[in-house]
Order: structure tokens, then C-alpha cells, then sequence
């Protein structure tokens, strides 16, 4: 199990890229490797996304994740600070969701929607705490905790989104879609923190549990603690 810093990579992405979490695991665990070992990234994160992963160093543990995985038998646990206070204390969303350009004209490749046409993706929302910011207490958010039973791209994050709380400092789902192409072109801008709070997406995988294997939880990371404390 690892636990992953947010704005770590999980695999390359072009050659001669920054560092990735499979570089240091291929570094960390070069002697098992060279024995016959092997990475296998069983769970990936975006890469604002911090927290757990779970690595299998070995086909059999592979082939077993993996299949528990389809199973649906891994339990995972997400935590989200999210805009606004829903009104509900727990909700399900099991809206299908499909890559957005293969039905409508979209800027970003990647960027996923809610569609009839799409696959099946089911999560569970139950709301943990509700607070508010901006010194005159005008500004309101929530924090929620989120158990994704199916694992498709985004999946929370469009969840969380379609149902009218998308997460704080999300590029690409929260209030503005042109806030990612803006944040490629020029990087973090005071323009994009004004509109979106967080340099990174507030998400993190929290907790994991793999049937006979064991249990792991993550500490909710210090910056998004601040972030949610500060009363500014």
C-alpha cells in the first residue's frame, strides 16, 4: 500500500517527464524486480488526487487484485470537500457516464459526463460536516465522504458535480471548464484561485480494504485541512 502526495504523477506521461510514483516504486523495489518481481498499480489516482494506492508486486497478487476488483470486493472510501450544503445527509448516485466528446462537442479529451448511453458507475455520498468560509460566513461548503462502487474515469468527481456539488478546485468539473485549459496554458493564476479556492482538486482516498489481505486509512492531508479550517 502507498500513500500517494497530491500533484504526483502516477505513470508517465511523455518521455523525459517528471517524476512519477511508478519511477519511485521502480527504484524502491529494483530488487525484487530483478528477482522475477513486477509494479502493478491496482487503483489509480488522478494526480491531485492524494492518498491510498494499491500496488501488487507480483502476477499472482495482480491476477488476485485484480479480480476482486472486477468483483467489486476492494472497499474504498474517498473524502471531498465540495461547494455548497446538500440537502441530503446521504445520497446514491448510479447516473452512467461516458466520455463527453463522443456525444457532444467538448475542449478537454479526457472529460467525462453523465449519459444514458454510458457505463454503468454507481457511488454513495453520506455528508460528514458542513461549514462555511469568507469571514461573514457567506460562503458554503461541505465535506463528504464517498464510496464508489464502480471505479470508471472521474467517477466522484462527475457524481459529485451532476448532483450540484462538484469539488472544491476541480479544473475541469467545477465551475468553469475553461479554468483547466487556462490552467495549462499559464499555470496557477490568482484568477483561478479567486474562482476556485484550491490549487488541487480536494479529494483523497482515505480509506482501503482488500477481502484477507487487510485494512488501511490515510490521514485527511494537512492542506486541505487548513484550507477547510480557515475561516477566510
Amino acid at each position: 500500500m502507498v500513500d500517494k502526495p497530491a500533484l504526483l504523477l502516477v505513470h508517465p506521461s511523455k518521455p523525459n517527464g517528471p517524476s512519477t510514483l511508478w519511477d519511485e516504486l521502480r527504484q524502491l523495489l529494483a530488487f525484487e524486480i530483478a528477482n522475477g518481481g513486477q509494479i502493478s498499480i491496482v487503483n489509480r489516482l488522478d494526480r491531485e488526487t492524494s492518498g491510498l494506492i494499491l500496488v501488487a508486486k507480483t502476477a499472482a497478487a495482480a491476477r488476485r487484485f485484480g479480480l476482486l476488483m472486477q468483483q467489486k470486493r476492494i472497499a474504498k472510501e474517498y473524502l471531498a470537500i465540495v461547494s455548497g450544503w446538500p440537502e441530503w445527509e446521504s445520497a446514491v448516485n448510479a447516473q452512467p457516464l461516458a466520455r463527453q466528446g463522443l456525444h457532444e462537442p467538448s475542449a478537454i479529451w479526457l472529460k467525462q459526463a453523465v449519459h444514458a448511453s454510458g457505463s454503468e458507475a454507481r457511488t454513495e455520498f453520506r455528508v460528514e460536516h458542513r461549514f462555511t468560509k469568507g469571514g461573514d460566513g457567506s460562503q458554503r461548503f461541505s465535506l463528504v465522504r464517498a464510496f464508489p462502487v464502480t471505479g470508471r474515469t472521474h467517477q466522484i468527481r462527475v457524481h459529485l458535480s451532476s448532483l450540484g456539488h462538484p469539488i472544491v478546485g476541480d479544473k475541469i468539473y467545477g465551475p468553469d471548464e475553461d479554468a483547466y485549459l487556462r490552467f495549462i496554458e499559464k499555470g496557477w493564476t490568482e484568477q483561478l484561485e479567486r474562482l476556485l479556492f484550491l490549487p488541487r482538486h480536494a479529494l483523497h482516498s482515505a480509506k482501503l480494504s482488500v477481502p484477507g489481505v487487510g485494512k488501511w486509512e490515510s490521514p485527511f492531508p494537512a492542506d486541505l485541512a487548513k484550507w477547510m479550517h480557515d475561516p477566510r
